[in-house]
């Protein structure tokens, strides 16, 4: 028996539209064909494909077997030939087809999520890429050019091909589990006690903030690269450390965390900033991205 030939994307349309529409006759009026070409495109398919599609000895086209299985193939390849269409054309209309986005783990994820839904509505053709790091990792991303645009924490200047504009702030809160010794010791804790006691330190996987430390208190730390893993150790009473107040609202209120009273201490703000290289210049979808990270991102009053 020959090897099967290549069916033509047009057959594969009208053996779909027979299907959907139950017969060869409404498959053709939906076509805006005869009756004739679609039977006379559905013969050569199957002889491309060396298989019978439909059983024809009954009064309606029944699929076969071998037609049932290719059914799901043929889908496949006109909606994939669909979606590329669709971004064929929204890219000659001057619309990215991927948008890469790194986000500093201090960012919402609320807030996060709710715009990412929203965008994925808006541009369903849109591709997008998200990365989720800390401190000088998102900068290192665009700097790379692994992503386009990224929402970066606070840096000790920028390099000179990162554009960045300021967007808002988070305030983050030290906290520890309630069975740990300075959740019973008497506010406002002096820093000399703090100092005694393991602190959990988010901790930055570039090499853009090498040797600088931010609201590093303790004799002893443990340095983490993931904010997840921070919570739960946090939780675990294996430590205490800041954390942003929209992150640990919950546990402040079931009592799974409480709030420490540090002297000498306010808390701190996380400012954030809008970032991408100043020589790639945002495009549609990027800039409506940009517009609405502006409009939710966080803002908290600075200490008094």
């Amino acid at each position: 028996m020959r090897e099967p030939g290549s069916p033509t994307l047009d057959q594969l349309r009208v053996f779909v539209a027979v299907v959907d529409t139950g017969s060869f006759s409404r498959a053709a009026r939906d076509l805006h064909r005869t009756q004739s070409v679609v039977s006379y495109t559905i013969a050569n398919l199957e002889a491309q494909l060396n298989c019978t599609l439909f059983d024809r000895t009954k009064r309606k086209p029944a699929l076969t077997e071998a037609g049932q299985l290719l059914l799901a193939d043929a889908r496949s390849v006109a909606l994939k030939v669909d979606a590329m269409r669709a971004r064929a054309k929204t890219l000659s209309e001057g619309l990215e087809g991927e948008v890469s986005l790194a986000v500093d783990v201090m960012f919402p994820t609320a807030t996060l999520v709710r715009i990412l839904e929203c965008f994925q509505v808006q541009f369903p053709t849109v591709a997008l890429r998200l990365r989720i790091e800390a401190l000088g990792a998102v900068t290192q991303l665009v700097l790379d050019g692994v992503t386009r645009l990224g929402v970066s924490g606070w840096m000790i200047g920028s390099p000179d091909a990162i554009e960045r504009h300021a967007l808002g702030s988070v305030r983050l809160i030290p906290v520890v589990a309630p069975g740990h010794p300075l959740a019973h010791a008497v506010a406002p804790i002096p820093t000399a006690i703090a100092r005694e006691h393991t602190q959990l330190v988010l901790t930055d996987r570039s090499a853009l903030t090498t040797g600088k430390d931010f609201g590093v208190f303790a004799m002893r730390d443990w340095r983490l690269g993931d904010l997840g893993a921070k919570h739960a150790l946090l939780r675990g009473g294996l430590g205490w450390g800041h954390m942003p107040e929209a992150m640990v609202e919950a546990d402040l209120a079931n009592g799974q965390l409480v709030r420490l009273e540090l002297a000498e201490m306010h808390p701190p703000i996380y400012p954030l900033y809008l970032i991408h290289r100043a020589d790639q210049p945002p495009g549609q979808a990027t800039r409506w991205l940009i517009q609405q990270l502006r409009e939710q991102a966080p803002e908290v009053a600075m200490p008094s």
